[in-house]
């Protein structure tokens, strides 16, 4: 591997830029991908696995591609989500900080587009845009991509699958002789047609770090539990866990916010993102992740594209994905820069050939983890209760007088018997509350 970009071809104004933000070595997609992009004229389809730098791997070449004499539009690039838009965006303009007179405009929909608009009557170099508005753009006549020289599809297998129509309607739009540089974590069907419709029959294939799915640093376990307990073996593995941050992945919105829905009953700090939700509420709650102001993230898979947090311990797959790529995204999550981190799968007894399925097609192992036993749940229901209790907030409109004749029956227990006599009340509370079908069976029987 080089050991530094310039032997790849990057020009000092960049080298700054990245000296600047501490990014001193090239990782193994960058190493393969620059000097082509640099010296090669050929379209590029470059397959890396999420978190291994594949924007820096496209963006630094085509900073330095970009003629700034020139007032047109010369590159757009494509990504899924607004989140994952947003993020190339940002490190663009970090790239780009020692080259001032290069303009890059981010172009993303859930958000007004008049400024969007009048935003592209200045010049603009490239365009970081979701297709959805891109196409709304180019309907509207508010942009020009027909002279464009570099198309990049940064995770292209989202977008072949979930947003074709809108990339479809893109594609039309720009020239036949552009570049076409396509960055994907996998090669679905999908993109393989893509790839015979729309680039060249020339085109450069590149893989790099591919040994493995995802991250050498992440660990693949799985627990199979009954439906019973899915959600209480969870909430084990979550208290186990506190004061680290990790996302959990749903199939479905619905079940995104059924769990939580349970996951803020219990008092854990939590978001929740998908696609129904507005985008200033996203963004909140995207923003709220990434600062540390809450710990868990539950998620949708297309909603979560674009989350490029370093401290990300533990991702939960609550729902078996799909498809193999959508773990892969999923799981690439953690374990980024270099770091190590963990994610669990939670599995029905039905389902338990499918990781045999995803060992096969990933090239990876599972290992599996210790399910909780029923002491070590009922002990962490418990813990969850005092949270609770610790949690919760005073309530002000109890009188005085009842207040007063509550502490009398209580004034002459100190802290910890009150706290023994509490704990003995919730613990006879929830035995009670247990279904008893097991003795009225036994009784049968006699």
């Amino acid at each position: 591997m080089s050991n530094r970009f310039s032997d790849l071809g990057i020009n000092s104004e960049i080298q700054q830029s990245l000296s600047a933000l501490q990014i001193s070595v090239p990782s193994g997609i960058q190493e393969k991908v620059i000097p082509v992009i640099l010296s090669q004229t050929e379209d590029v389809v470059a397959l890396a696995k999420t978190g291994s730098g594949k924007t820096a791997a496209f963006g630094l070449p085509l900073l330095q591609l970009i003629d700034t004499t020139k007032d047109s539009i010369q590159a757009i690039v494509l990504a899924p989500t607004r989140e994952l838009g947003q993020q190339i965006h940002h490190n663009l303009a970090s790239f780009a900080v020692n080259s001032p007179e290069i303009s890059i405009a981010v172009i993303c929909g859930g958000i007004p587009i008049k400024p969007q608009i009048e935003r592209l009557k200045k010049t603009t170099h490239i365009v970081v845009a979701t297709p959805g508005r891109l196409a709304d753009l180019v309907k509207r006549d508010a942009i020009n991509i027909k002279d464009i020289s570099h198309f990049i599809l940064d995770e292209a297998d989202e977008m072949v699958s979930a947003l074709k129509e809108g990339l479809d309607s893109i594609i039309k739009e720009i020239p036949k002789k552009r570049r076409t540089l396509l960055f994907t974590a996998t090669m679905p069907g999908a993109i393989k047609q893509l790839i015979n419709n729309y680039m060249s029959d020339n085109v450069i294939e590149i893989a790099a770090d591919m040994d493995t799915a995802g991250h050498q640093g992440i660990d693949h376990q799985y627990v199979v539990v009954a439906p019973i307990e899915k959600l209480e073996v969870l909430l084990h593995f979550l208290n186990s866990k506190e004061g680290q941050r990790g996302i959990i992945f749903c199939k479905t919105k619905a079940a995104v916010n059924k769990l939580a829905k349970n996951l803020a009953i219990n008092k854990f700090s939590s978001g929740a993102i998908h696609g129904s939700l507005t985008q200033g509420i996203r963004d909140r709650i995207m923003g709220q992740f990434r600062e540390g102001h809450i710990d868990i993230l539950v998620a949708t898979d297309l909603a979560a594209r674009g989350i490029d947090v370093k401290e990300i311990a533990y991702v939960v797959n609550y729902h078996l994905p799909d498809t193999y790529g959508a773990y892969v995204h999923r799981s690439g999550r953690t374990a980024r820069a270099g770091a190590k981190g963990l994610s669990l799968t939670i599995i029905q007894q039905d389902e338990t050939p499918d990781i045999t399925d995803f060992e096969k097609e990933l090239g990876i192992i599972f290992h599996t983890f210790q399910k909780a036993d029923a002491k070590s749940i009922e002990e962490n229901n418990g813990l969850l209760w005092a949270k609770k209790i610790f949690k919760t907030k005073p309530n002000k409109t109890i009188s005085e007088e009842f207040r007063k004749k509550v502490r009398t029956v209580f004034h002459h227990l100190t802290k910890e018997e009150l706290i023994e006599k509490v704990l003995a009340n919730y613990l006879t509370q929830t035995t009670i509350s247990m279904p008893k079908t097991e003795t009225v069976k036994k009784k049968k029987k006699h």
